[in-house]
């Protein structure tokens, strides 16, 4: 399970002319709202900072962790840049960004997760909706660490910043990406097509969206499946 909402390395335009877009502030978040630490059974969420870079380099230079991303390994220098762009979104965004996720049983680094606005005119309003994304080191797929963190963004996002909707996206070849969108009880939306410089293998079958609303999340929550 690799699968992060930012834009690949691989430079990308799209079919139908988007263009990456720097949104406004989301309507009601306040402004002083600040980047939550989040807790799991399993997880600490940590706001991404400066101490966790060398973690962000040994985990993009997982060739298994990258495959659906970029298919290579993202060099230091790439990974100091993403690192850039990543803290970013906190301080344009605030209340959302990149979390680190760190294992409380021994404190070792459990991957990314993140909660941004929507960047492309396709994927909608702005307003009152995220995208959800992960990426976990391979020594920790299957193990159910990717989706308890996911679920831990579904209910800060619902609750704590009142959104109406919340999304994620992955390649459609990325069955377990997909499978963690479904155990988190995100639905299926639609298949896109972007159109890639250097595309990688399985790019030619599209793009998925998988989306949940607040009021499915709350209905599901007061069953308990949330």
């Amino acid at each position: 399970m690799s699968e992060e909402a930012e834009t690949a390395n691989r430079t990308m335009t799209s079919s139908s002319n988007h263009t990456s877009i720097s949104p406004p502030l989301l309507r009601g978040q306040l402004p002083n709202q600040r980047q939550s630490t989040l807790s799991t059974p399993r997880l600490t969420l940590t706001p991404l900072s400066d101490a966790h870079l060398p973690d962000e380099i040994a985990l993009d230079a997982e060739p298994l962790v990258m495959r659906y991303l970029d298919g290579q390994p993202r060099s230091q220098a790439q990974v100091e840049a993403d690192h850039v762009r990543r803290l970013a979104i906190s301080s344009a965004h605030p209340g959302f960004g990149f979390w680190a996720g760190m294992l409380k049983a021994d404190e070792a680094f459990a991957g990314l997760w993140i909660l941004k606005p929507p960047r492309r005119p396709d994927q909608g309003p702005v307003e009152g909706q995220a995208e959800l994304g992960y990426r976990l080191p391979s020594r920790l797929w299957r193990q159910g660490v990717g989706s308890e963190g996911a679920r831990e963004l579904l209910r800060y996002g619902f609750v704590d910043l009142n959104l109406r909707r919340i999304f994620a996206e992955t390649m459609a070849v990325n069955k377990a990406s997909r499978a963690t969108m479904k155990s988190i009880g995100m639905r299926y939306v639609r298949t896109f097509h972007l159109n890639f410089d250097e595309p990688i293998p399985g790019s030619e079958q599209g793009e998925v969206e998988y989306a949940i609303t607040r009021e499915v999340w709350l209905a599901g929550d007061l069953r308990g499946e949330n």
